[in-house]
């Protein structure tokens, strides 16, 4: 006979994520839900690398229709802050500014997403900046919307290993960047070491427990070091993994600091690129 599982197993996923919420904010006197695993002290204010304290703010929270054809119409709720410093970075300064926008109000924003949903919204996103350094308010939202939503996690994976029980179960889909094919490159335009563990790690970890899509924005002199070997790594350890493979790169934020970055990818990087993944047999999706 089949033992019964644990009691928090049995629990819906707004229960649980509640649990888990209650948790998360426990743990923002030493933070460690990123892999920096900093144990910044952010009860009493902004603190770590992603200088965010125990309030989230957001800068957006609306319907979308940029992403994966198959989670359009989005409701997207950004919030700020960052534990990753992309020079290339598309929303710049919302993005690396934990102090910025409005409070995040979660019961606010859920009625929002549920009013959506009623609209014709298939899905419901969480992103930023970079959602995991504000688990605690990310998972209360959650507790907060119906449990049959779809809810996707739009993350730059480089969450940490404590931070992956509170995620467990959350979210049907991970939207998931994969950025750079190296830790050279993620360290000199993202100021950021042990990437490829890192990232590669909870990408693995991920495709386990939820629905995984896997991002790499191809970026300009950087298809043999970063698309090249990232493409390599998905065909070998992620099998049929669904890969979106983004172009539209331009040079934002503080791209020009690095001479590679001061110009659109050019039309035969973008033909290699895809030759490439088609070669390996990925799984490309629009």
């Amino acid at each position: 006979m089949n033992a019964k599982p644990p009691p928090a197993l049995r629990l819906g996923r707004p229960e649980r994520a509640r649990a888990n919420a209650a948790q998360a904010r426990a743990m923002l006197s030493a933070c460690r839900f990123c892999a920096h695993e900093c144990g910044a002290d952010r009860q009493t204010g902004p603190a770590g690398l992603c200088h965010a304290g125990p309030q989230a703010r957001f800068f957006a929270a609306q319907t979308e229709v940029t992403d994966e054809l198959e989670l359009i119409p989005t409701f997207a709720v950004a919030l700020n802050g960052c534990d990753l410093r992309c020079a290339f970075c598309i929303s710049g300064a919302d993005s690396w500014n934990a102090g910025a926008s409005a409070p995040f109000d979660a019961g606010a924003a859920a009625r929002r997403a549920v009013a959506a949903l009623d609209r014709g919204a298939r899905t419901i996103m969480l992103l930023g900046g970079e959602p995991t350094v504000h688990l605690p308010a990310a998972l209360e939202f959650v507790s907060l919307l119906p449990a049959d939503a779809r809810l996707v996690w739009k993350t730059n994976a480089h969450g940490s290993v404590e931070a992956r029980p509170l995620l467990d179960g959350m979210f049907d889909v991970w939207v998931a960047d994969l950025k750079f094919g190296n830790d050279t490159c993620a360290r000199s335009l993202a100021q950021i070491a042990h990437y490829s563990a890192v990232v590669r790690g909870n990408l693995l970890w991920a495709a386990g427990r939820a629905e995984l899509i896997v991002r790499h924005l191809l970026m300009p002199g950087h298809l043999e070091c970063c698309w090249k070997p990232a493409a390599q790594w998905l065909a070998s350890a992620l099998p049929g993994v669904k890969t979106n493979l983004r172009g539209g790169f331009w040079p934002a934020w503080q791209s020009r600091r690095h001479p590679q970055l001061r110009r659109p990818v050019s039309a035969a990087e973008s033909a290699a690129a895809w030759a490439w993944a088609q070669d390996l047999g990925l799984n490309l999706i629009p």
